[in-house]
């Protein structure tokens, strides 16, 4: 046997040693990263019941093929629903709105794609879209050719269609947005010392996020897409590689210009990034040397990037088409035109914004024009987007715990809770809403859930099941009803939250007595309004009643979640 007190001696020892190189390396003034784990909050969950037999190093690449394999299931479970404009002639949905996009774009010429019969589903999202959709179309030709047939193809319907156009869809996630989610949790997970295994469960409950698959996949749209390149711009965000993160966020707005609700903060991050924060100056520091600090050559590359890949996207307009100076000013002003099609007032349909929230009692398109509410929307939007980019402003600049020598993720949780909170704020009130942009602020919200935090996830949650219980009225018209309930029910099923015991039920927070008794009355509010809306017509007299009070409902919940959000920004340190 051997001496006991010389293993205790070595073990000593080496913790002497370790303590040793800490104390160096602080001396040094380098951050010394914590290897300390995180205690998982998903332990109990269902989705780690499922993949805790591949918790071993060796096997976790086989729980992410599980995790994928589970994602393509879901989706085209949803797409067994009926879509957007199902058999609603002549006009149909967007489902027809997609596949009349991939039969112009290979039949036309590219300078009269944005031109062509604009009563008829004329394209109205930015060139990726168009090239996605002509990629889509020449591939969908070499298979059935009647499917895109110009004109003679227009409110299509067949089942061999449905298939591929519910596939492209699917396709479209697995080679944008899955990838982009597991590298941003890969990326994220490091930061906030997340295990391999939590990092699995927390790209499951990303890509699992109920909205986006009942819109994506049951609607039918590629908003994945979008969502996937602001994911690898805020990958790169974290990793440093500002250009980069550029490049991507460029090819996010040219996708979808729904993107822009991102845009105020990822301009106010990068601009701030490009100053020294006040404790990383060496001597003599003052607010005057912060300002000095600004590295202009970096904010020359910044702006040279953007303006290139913008140029690279809308060079296929100009190689491609007439050459004159008249031609191509034309079209690029018709692409304007289109993408912000400005006539068609505050908002469509019912949404859970200010503006439609309030309609009810102010008309604003009856008192306002078009020009007068363009321009109120724009000022109070920006109003309110003034306060969370100064704080973030302020902190990264002047906060020690965003400094680099600060070892806290505080800069990463940031810059979660800044989207989370300028992307709600856009949606709250800008112009030219509709239900479905629910999805822009609802991402960032839902990357929330990688903090690890008890207190954090079940609100994460609730506003993840109201902005579905807000998307009732659409899916309802569109008799998406058993996929609503199903994987509403699914979801909440993975996570926990029909969980028995208290301590492992996401439900409501464990310590906050107010945030009980608000998502509580959420929840006993919606289950109402299902139950009204099931049971009874709304009067003759206000055909829209249970329309209005669900989205009464949901936009207090999202004031309600986007002032908490500012609150969690503003108490960061």
């Amino acid at each position: 046997m051997g001496n006991p007190g010389s293993k205790k001696n070595v073990s000593k020892n080496s913790r002497q040693h370790k303590q040793g190189k800490v104390s160096s390396a602080s001396k040094r003034g380098r951050p010394v990263p914590s290897s300390t784990k995180k205690e998982s909050v998903y332990k109990s969950t269902v989705l780690y019941g499922i993949f805790k037999n591949f918790e071993r190093a060796p096997d976790q690449w086989e729980a992410r093929y599980i995790l994928i394999l589970t994602a393509i299931i879901l989706r085209a479970a949803v797409g067994l629903a009926p879509y957007s404009g199902k058999g609603e002639k002549p006009i149909n949905g967007d489902f027809e709105a997609q596949r009349h996009w991939m039969e112009l774009t290979i039949h036309l010429p590219i300078d009269k794609w944005y031109f062509y019969d604009l009563q008829y589903w004329g394209l109205d999202y930015p060139p990726l879209t168009a090239f996605h959709s002509y990629l889509l179309g020449k591939l969908g030709s070499l298979i059935r050719s009647d499917w895109f047939a110009f004109v003679s193809s227009r409110g299509l319907e067949s089942v061999d269609l449905k298939t591929y156009m519910r596939y492209t869809s699917i396709l479209s996630e697995l080679i944008v947005f899955i990838p982009a989610v597991i590298d941003f949790v890969n990326i994220m997970g490091k930061k906030v010392n997340l295990s391999r295994m939590d990092q699995i469960l927390v790209a499951a409950i990303i890509i699992t996020q109920p909205s986006l698959i009942l819109i994506d996949h049951g609607h039918f749209q590629y908003n994945s897409v979008m969502l996937g390149f602001f994911l690898f711009a805020l990958a790169d965000i974290i990793k440093g590689n500002y250009i980069f993160s550029a490049i991507w966020f460029i090819c996010s707005v040219n996708f979808k210009q729904m993107a822009l609700y991102y845009a105020p903060f990822i301009f106010a991050y990068l601009l701030s990034s490009l100053f020294k924060n006040y404790y990383d100056i060496k001597s003599g520091r003052s607010v005057w040397k912060v300002l000095w600090s600004f590295d202009i050559k970096k904010f020359f590359l910044l702006g040279i990037t953007v303006i290139i890949t913008n140029l690279i996207i809308l060079l296929p307009f100009v190689i491609f088409g007439p050459y004159s100076i008249k031609h191509i000013s034309n079209v690029l002003h018709q692409i304007l035109l289109r993408v912000f099609p400005f006539e068609r007032g505050l908002f469509e349909d019912k949404v859970a914004n200010f503006w439609c929230t309030t309609n009810i009692i102010v008309k604003y398109k009856e008192k306002f024009t078009v020009d007068q509410v363009a321009r109120l929307s724009l000022v109070t939007t920006l109003a309110t987007l003034i306060v969370p980019c100064s704080l973030v402003m302020y902190k990264m600049l002047f906060k020690r715990s965003f400094s680099g020598q600060s070892i806290s993720s505080a800069k990463e949780k940031a810059l979660l809770y800044g989207f989370t909170v300028t992307s709600w704020l856009f949606y709250l009130f800008s112009f030219l809403v509709h239900e479905k942009t629910v999805l822009v602020p609802l991402l960032p919200s839902t990357l929330l859930v990688i903090l690890n935090d008890s207190e954090v996830t079940p609100i994460v949650q609730w506003i993840n099941n109201v902005a579905t219980f807000s998307l009732w009225p659409l899916l309802k018209k569109e008799s998406i009803i058993l996929q609503y309930v199903a994987t509403l029910f699914l979801i909440n099923w993975l996570v926990g939250n029909f969980s028995i015991k208290s301590t492992t039920n996401f439900l409501v927070p464990k310590r906050s007595l107010f945030w009980k008794v608000i998502i509580i009355s959420t929840y006993i509010a919606m289950l109402l309004i299902h139950l009204v809306d099931a049971c009874y017509a709304p009067p003759s007299k206000y055909p829209d009643l249970w329309v209005l009070l669900n989205i009464t409902l949901s936009f207090g919940c999202f004031s309600l979640f986007c002032a908490w959000s500012m609150y969690k920004l503003y108490v960061l340190t």
